[in-house]
């Protein structure tokens, strides 16, 4: 695995936020440029072809929301925000179910298994491809009844207080936050196997690493992929930004991790925005 560590206000953070096209500057099209790498084909290999996925969402595809769907209140009607929702592997069992649902990617490859994927299980789905920072609050603020996201996405935002002032801001009044994500006890073991670096619990670093499923390549392509830049948070950093954003704070569960039921690997908060 090729990583860089680099300390929050050291001397190699400065030295890349001062190089041209460094991720540091923009790292939002760095994790664009990795999320758009072979992604399509990935999806082809990892979830099959859309059809024949499809087949297997409209059987059960509650199942397919594993133990999110004790969540979630209800289906039908409901506007959902599905953030970073990758190849719509959650956002279309969702419409299966009666849900209206948008997701916001920054992939393109993502977007085009996932519409390919809509389109055989025959519902619709919006997909919008941006920052999700940068979503377009003229257009979507106060739209959605529920925000959704899982499968490990706060990590690529370098401040959380901004990334939940959007999901705030995306809620109806009295909408619901449903947040997923890899437990911070992943900040120092590789408890879920994904080969990225360990460090302090108490780490502010932010490190350039692999993209997700980098670790399913041959070490010679894995190599030329392009990388992503991570933040990874503390617990109280995360649940103080749900607090400090002005959501009411539901619910904070800690599960398991994939291969270890012995320690945390996951977390879910779910948290209202006031009807005020």
């Amino acid at each position: 695995m090729i990583l860089i560590i680099i300390e929050e206000m050291g001397p190699q953070m400065k030295e890349n936020q001062n190089r041209e096209g460094g991720f540091m500057m923009d790292y939002s099209s760095g994790n664009k440029r990795a999320w758009e790498y072979n992604a399509y084909e990935f999806w082809l290999k990892e979830e099959g072809p859309p059809s024949k996925k499809a087949d297997k969402i409209r059987e059960n595809p509650a199942a397919m929301l594993k133990k999110y769907s004790a969540y979630f209140e209800t289906y039908e009607g409901r506007k959902i925000a599905n953030i970073c929702g990758s190849c719509g592997k959650k956002a279309v069992p969702l419409a299966v179910l009666g849900a209206e649902v948008t997701v916001f990617d920054i992939s393109q490859d993502n977007r085009r298994y996932a519409m390919e994927l809509a389109e055989a299980a025959e519902v619709h789905l919006e997909y919008e491809v941006c920052d999700v920072l940068e979503i377009d609050m003229d257009k979507y603020g106060g739209c959605f009844d529920v925000v959704f996201m899982e499968g490990g996405v706060l990590h690529y935002f370098h401040d959380i207080d901004a990334f939940m002032r959007v999901m705030y801001e995306l809620l109806k009044p009295g909408g619901t936050m449903i947040c997923s994500d890899f437990h911070p006890f992943t900040k120092i073991a590789d408890i879920l196997n994904l080969e990225q670096p360990s460090m302090s619990y108490f780490s502010t670093a932010v490190f350039e690493g692999e993209m997700a499923h980098a670790r399913f390549y041959e070490d010679s392509v894995r190599q030329q992929m392009p990388r992503c830049s991570y933040r990874k948070y503390t617990v109280s950093e995360i649940v103080n930004a749900v607090i400090n954003n002005k959501f009411i704070l539901k619910r904070f569960d800690e599960h398991p991790a994939w291969d270890n039921p012995d320690v945390p690997g996951e977390f879910m908060i779910t948290a209202d925005r006031g009807v005020r």
